[in-house]
């Protein structure tokens, strides 16, 4: 029996599983490290098929991982499991509907990322009970992707060094064999005044609020003089109080900046402290800076994507039936046409425009080659720069779903999610056997990531005192 039908067995078989476990993680939402039910249940399915689990990776309650065979290679599949707030949302409805106001969901798919990964690992499993000694399957399960930086700090900790390849996913809206991404990291800033009734004697008070307002209006204007691919979003997270009749004593900001490169991110944020700085000087209020995340940028290795593309033109595009091209219809209806413009770009890049017909319909139907291109931002980045990885994204959504929105939520339990999963388990499975069957490409994937870091080491943005979780 060939690797290929050992796989179609194995997913075939765990199949209305990996399902029921997939809408379980779905229903829970958690948010990163909080994520207690999700990696119980991930754990648990991982356990009863045999695996060895350790708990408490990096000192980090839901990280983990499960190991299966003995040898090298070991190639290690990283899930994630954590959701994103306030996107609560019934599934399957075109319009939004929270189930729950103000609740989390799962609106970056995470709940397909790290169920896929699952059935990935429980397939190569299959083969090594076949085929003992040929090498080590590990599901790392990684908390917090979504701003926590989980990864980075399991990097920090040494969680991935006997490992010889790590391979994950992405669901999408469409599917693509590789993507970079941009550095970032995650940057509180916590202004310190003095209060006054605003009204009676607002000329004894020092507003931090002001101090906020007065850093966004400089980074506003920063925005004109930094390089065209950066990126500086914020959110404040303390207005000092609801009472605008009382000087706010106390203000908090927290920034991501984003760029290329860990370089980079550097020296942009250290441009946005000098900007907080100000602030706090024009105000006569006081500031403290902390990073309290950070991702560096995926490092692509073309050894891998290449074999990753290889085994995904296999797979892809999927067999979708009409009742799951109708229902797709519906959410691409609804949708955002800036999504699949975005991948009618990529698609353009490379294919010129007659590539851009395949992100016409409901569905992607093009798998879409390795693309030098850095799209958002992932904690796959850090583990990229100490161990080989290939990163690919797969279709689970309609074309016009944004990420990180209530569509993407609506979808996440329906057919199309599964099978855009399943197909991801499938690419991640037949690859990590690859490896183990061909020692030569782990070789030359070391050699390509070696040679790539001559002129640029891997750092890590995270001060030594920050913990995971402790923001």
């Amino acid at each position: 029996m060939d690797n290929a039908q050992i796989i179609r067995d194995a997913v075939r078989e765990k199949a209305q599983i990996i399902t029921g476990l997939n809408r379980s993680v779905w229903e829970y939402a958690e948010l990163g490290y909080q994520e207690t039910k999700s990696a119980a249940t991930i754990i648990k399915a991982l356990e009863d098929d045999g695996f060895t689990v350790t708990k408490e990776l990096a000192g980090i309650p839901t990280a983990f991982k499960a190991v299966w065979g003995s040898g090298s290679p070991v190639v290690g599949i990283l899930g994630e499991y954590d959701a994103l707030p306030k996107l609560s949302q019934e599934a399957d409805v075109t319009v939004k509907k929270p189930l729950a106001e103000g609740a989390p969901g799962h609106g970056c798919g995470h709940h397909l990322l790290g169920t896929g990964c699952l059935e990935a690992a429980v397939a190569v499993k299959d083969y090594l009970l076949e085929h003992p000694g040929q090498g080590t399957i590990v599901y790392f399960g990684c908390p917090a992707e979504e701003g926590g930086a989980g990864k980075a700090f399991m990097v920090r900790e040494g969680c991935f060094k006997d490992c010889d390849i790590c391979l994950a996913w992405h669901p999408y809206s469409a599917t693509f064999a590789s993507v970079s991404s941009l550095a970032n990291a995650r940057i509180i800033y916590r202004f310190t005044g003095k209060s006054a009734h605003a009204a009676t004697s607002p000329y004894l008070g020092r507003s931090a609020l002001d101090a906020v307002e007065l850093m966004n209006v400089g980074c506003n204007y920063m925005r004109e003089h930094m390089i065209p691919d950066a990126r500086v979003h914020y959110a404040v997270t303390d207005t000092g109080g609801d009472a605008p009749n009382v000087v706010q004593a106390h203000a908090e900001v927290i920034y991501s900046v984003r760029a290329p490169r860990v370089d980079q991110v550097c020296e942009l944020a250290e441009r946005v402290h000098n900007i907080a700085r100000g602030a706090a000087l024009m105000t006569e209020t006081k500031v403290e800076i902390q990073v309290v995340s950070a991702y560096a940028d995926v490092l692509q290795n073309k050894v891998l994507d290449n074999l990753v593309y290889g085994h995904m033109k296999e797979i892809f595009p999927l067999d979708y039936s009409h009742e799951e091209l109708d229902y797709a219809e519906k959410f691409h209806a609804v949708g955002d046409p800036g999504d699949w413009t975005l991948y009618q770009t990529m698609a353009a890049k490379i294919m010129g425009e007659n590539g851009k017909a395949f992100f016409r319909g409901a569905m992607a139907d093009v798998c879409v080659p390795p693309l030098p291109l850095k799209q958002g931002s992932t904690d796959v980045g850090d583990v990229s720069w100490n161990v080989p990885s290939a990163w690919f994204g797969s279709a689970c959504f309609a074309l016009g779903t944004p990420a990180h929105s209530w569509l993407a939520v609506a979808q996440g339990k329906s057919s199309i999610a599964h099978r855009g999963m399943t197909g991801a388990a499938s690419v991640l499975a037949r690859t990590a056997l690859e490896l183990m069957e061909r020692p030569e490409l782990v070789e030359a994937a070391w050699e390509e990531m070696k040679e790539a870091k001559k002129n640029c080491e891997y750092r890590c943005l995270i001060p030594e005192d920050v913990r995971a979780g402790s923001f």
